[in-house]
């Protein structure tokens, strides 16, 4: 059995500058969910053409929308890039660009050209999980997230709240911290 390598990072994309690549349905999907799960993300949608449903999110949030085609200029101060266009050639660009300027990047649905991929998210309050299927299977994501989200419980922030609160006033050292958090949660499951 192949075993997925990737590392789950969460990325405080609020903080970070995030450039997509495309203003199509592909592209609506990538700052769709992306904003979803960090509606304060700093975005820039560069595209010659924008759906409209892209326009109207990106007027909610503070989206910047840029009508050109992709430069390789609008790189700069890019800290991750999601290339969506219906372009491979445009795409592969960006994946080169990108890998030239150390940037992470993802071309979406074409998984030798990504650095990470955008699995499914859920989000209750303060608890976030994230699944991957190392970029065999979207829809396996969605499904799983599907499920995920209806077995877990709408009031579980109000667990990790009150977990927080006893974490703190928990004395002793880290081991000891642990195994009184351990021994608390053991039941949960």
């Amino acid at each position: 059995m192949n075993q997925n390598e990737l590392y789950p990072i969460f990325l405080k994309v609020a903080q970070l500058e995030v450039l997509i690549v495309g203003g199509g349905n592909v592209g609506l999907e990538k700052l769709t969910f992306l904003l979803k799960s960090s509606p304060n993300a700093k975005v820039t949608v560069v595209a010659k053409d924008f759906h409209p449903e892209l326009m109207e999110l990106a007027k909610k949030h503070t989206v910047k929308i840029i009508e050109d085609s992709y430069q390789v200029s609008y790189l700069k101060g890019k800290h991750m890039v999601i290339a969506t266009t219906d372009s491979i050639d445009v795409n592969i660009q960006v994946y080169k660009d990108c890998k030239a300027q150390h940037i992470l990047v993802n071309v979406a649905d074409n998984p030798p050209y990504c650095d990470f991929y955008m699995g499914g998210i859920i989000t209750k309050g303060n608890v976030k999980i994230a699944i991957s299927t190392n970029g065999k299977s979207p829809t396996l994501a969605k499904r799983l997230r599907q499920f995920f989200e209806d077995v877990i419980p709408d009031n579980i922030d109000e667990l990790a709240e009150n977990l927080n609160k006893f974490r703190k006033t928990i004395k002793g050292d880290f081991s000891n911290k642990v195994t009184q958090l351990n021994k608390l949660t053991e039941k949960l499951l």
